[in-house]
């Protein structure tokens, strides 16, 4: 019984988008009409079987013909025969002389109803695969495997929304926004799939068609508080900031425990002259806040706010604690520089603008207010 282990990198192989790969020859060389079992981390607690196969060609070709053969890495999923050679290196480190032997071969997947082992749900399995994969960050290979698993069932509209959902991330608004319109007409009744549609279109830069899908979503339920959040952002993204208020306050209304929401309250608060209040707003959001970089971006909300009520020892404090989650930020560093500019402590002005060279030394900003600093010692 053949066993082909499956990893990240065959996403291709899993969403059925390539049906050939490459092995190491094994010890019981594989033949056309071998059944495969094909399984997913087999040696972790996670393992699973995906899927059964039956083998429908094989090649066995050295190593020096593979790396010499200028079809075969397209075909095997590679750019090109040097990525290919490298890949094979790197997995099979003590089988890479020219005489080395592997096995090319391609197979075609078995419906379950043909499978000779315990038969599985393909399509949870694969949903997991790809849930894991998203939360990695993955969301290309998510995509794949969120793909793989529609071919089960064309009418799951929580499939189509989590592809939508990798495509935004992947800056693929369009194709977003036609997957997520599939999944309206499946479940029209689902307001969260036209507030995710309002995103890719701010994501897009189309604030007028979100604000449309917002409405939309709103009919639907006019309390979803994420909605509502997303809808003060449309109007934030308008330059509306009195509707954007009157959202987010009206959020606050429903739940006053999301950080995020008070953080931005307290950024359209500055955009309307509000200052003292957007003070408030942020301590709020700090007092709430679990996750250290938003943390770390609203400290620096609160320190520009101190900076422009000339606070700057205030304010300096502000961008401490900032800096104390997020060292590296070249925005919060300059910032604070200014400050002390204001001080007219321009030594510790320069120490910060140094800081920003160091990591960033082409920053146009630190070059220039560090310049500043030094025409004043």
């Amino acid at each position: 019984m053949p066993i082909l282990l499956l990893r990240n990198k065959d996403i291709d192989l899993i969403s059925g988008k390539r049906n050939i790969t490459i092995r190491r020859l094994w010890k019981q060389p594989l033949y056309v009409g071998d059944r495969l079992y094909c399984y997913w981390n087999i040696l972790s607690k996670e393992r699973e079987k995906l899927f059964e196969a039956e083998v429908t060609h094989v090649d066995i070709l050295t190593f020096d013909e593979i790396i010499h053969d200028p079809g075969l890495p397209a075909k095997l999923g590679y750019k090109n025969s040097r990525e290919l050679e490298k890949d094979l290196r790197k997995t099979y480190p003590n089988n890479t002389t020219p005489n080395d032997e592997f096995q090319v071969f391609e197979f075609r997947k078995l419906h379950v109803t043909q499978w000779e082992g315990s038969a599985i749900n393909q399509k949870n399995t694969i949903i997991k695969k790809a849930d894991v994969l998203f939360e990695m960050g993955e969301y290309e290979q998510s995509s794949l495997c969120y793909q793989a698993a529609l071919e089960y069932d064309r009418e799951d509209s929580h499939l189509l929304n989590r592809i939508g959902d990798n495509l935004t991330r992947l800056g693929q608004f369009g194709d977003a926004i036609k997957n997520y319109r599939k999944a309206i007409k499946i479940e029209p009744d689902n307001e969260y799939l036209y507030n995710n549609m309002a995103i890719a279109y701010l994501n897009k830069g189309d604030p007028e068609k979100a604000l449309k899908m917002s409405t939309e979503a709103l009919k639907i339920n006019s309390r979803n508080t994420t909605i509502l959040y997303w809808r003060g952002l449309i109007y934030e993204m308008l330059n509306d900031f009195e509707k954007a208020l009157k959202f987010f306050d009206y959020v606050l209304k429903i739940d006053d425990t999301d950080p995020d929401v008070w953080n931005e309250r307290g950024t359209i608060l500055n955009m309307l002259g509000k200052s003292e209040e957007a003070l408030k707003s942020y301590d709020k959001s700090l007092e709430l806040c679990l996750d250290d970089k938003k943390d770390s971006n609203t400290w620096a909300s609160k320190a520009n706010t101190l900076l422009g009520l000339e606070r700057y020892a205030e304010a300096i404090e502000c961008y401490d604690n900032a800096l104390k989650i997020d060292d590296s930020n070249p925005i919060i560093l300059n910032n604070k520089g200014v400050a002390y500019m204001e001080l007219d402590d321009f030594e510790s002005a320069i120490e910060c603008f140094t800081k920003v060279l160091v990591m960033y030394p082409n920053n146009p900003d630190a070059q220039v207010l560090q310049e500043v600093c030094l025409e004043n010692l």
